[in-house]
């Protein structure tokens, strides 16, 4: 699986070291690179399995629930329910008033091609709305849950598979987004940090084009992530979540 070939002027502006940033940025679910890609081999010979799970972990509860709700405005964040990574999986660390979920991603949220699988250092902060959390996040805990028993990328692969043929996993309901707006989260290594601010909408496989994503100088940047993976639109917006100016997509590195 490979992001689409055609991007919107302003991520075509920033190069082919920008598709992978795109595309860890959350979460995060597409191959940063095409089939015998130099800097794709070389991240597979850096993370082929997973690393100990400490390395996934935040040092303390406290600074994962400010990384957590950092992913929103406070006017959204601040009545969110907020997940933590524990052991086992995803626990809750504050209950929830506005529907909102408030969680940070590790790497095992990318596209099952994605080099970055196993990176121990991704951290992307998210805010699901209650729609996606319906119907998004459950996958999400599940595959967390599978990761942190051992099962190898193969393994989830197949069971992925497995939830969608007996309606386990279902497709996202129309409207399911995240806000994607935290300065402090790292999205890769392309990016080395939190890449741009961003909304991220979740659709139905093959759905990308209704929305006009991906065509040629469309703000909407996009990847279809195939019959086991939602599709995913990105709209960079212009403001970090505490109301602080983003820079332009053409002006990151």
């Amino acid at each position: 699986m490979t992001m689409h070939s055609r991007w919107p002027w302003s991520l075509r502006r920033t190069g082919r070291r920008q598709t992978k940033v795109i595309a860890v940025a959350i979460a995060l679910v597409s191959s940063c690179g095409q089939p015998g890609d130099a800097r794709a081999q070389t991240a597979n010979a850096r993370y082929p399995t997973a690393a100990p799970i400490e390395q996934y972990r935040v040092k303390s509860q406290t600074e994962e629930i400010a990384l957590a709700r950092s992913a929103a405005p406070p006017s959204i964040s601040a009545g969110a329910e907020v997940l933590v990574l524990g052991e086992h999986g995803y626990e809750t660390a504050v209950k929830g008033r506005n529907g909102f979920v408030c969680f940070v991603e590790r790497s095992w949220a990318a596209g099952f091609e994605d080099p970055e699988f196993w990176n121990p250092k991704l951290r992307a902060p998210n805010c699901f709305n209650a729609t996606a959390a319906r119907t998004e996040l459950p996958q999400y805990m599940k595959r967390t849950e599978w990761a942190l028993s051992g099962a190898s990328r193969q393994e989830m692969i197949e069971r992925t598979r497995t939830a969608y043929s007996n309606h386990t996993f279902k497709s996202p309901e129309p409207g399911a987004l995240t806000y994607m707006l935290s300065k402090g989260g790292y999205l890769g290594d392309a990016a080395a940090g939190p890449w741009l601010p961003h909304l991220m909408f979740f659709l139905p496989h093959g759905q990308a084009a209704a929305w006009g994503a991906c065509q040629e100088e469309s703000p909407i940047i996009c990847h279809d992530g195939g019959e086991i993976q939602s599709t995913l639109l990105l709209i960079p917006v212009r403001a970090w979540s505490d109301g602080s100016p983003a820079p332009p997509l053409a002006a990151r590195p």
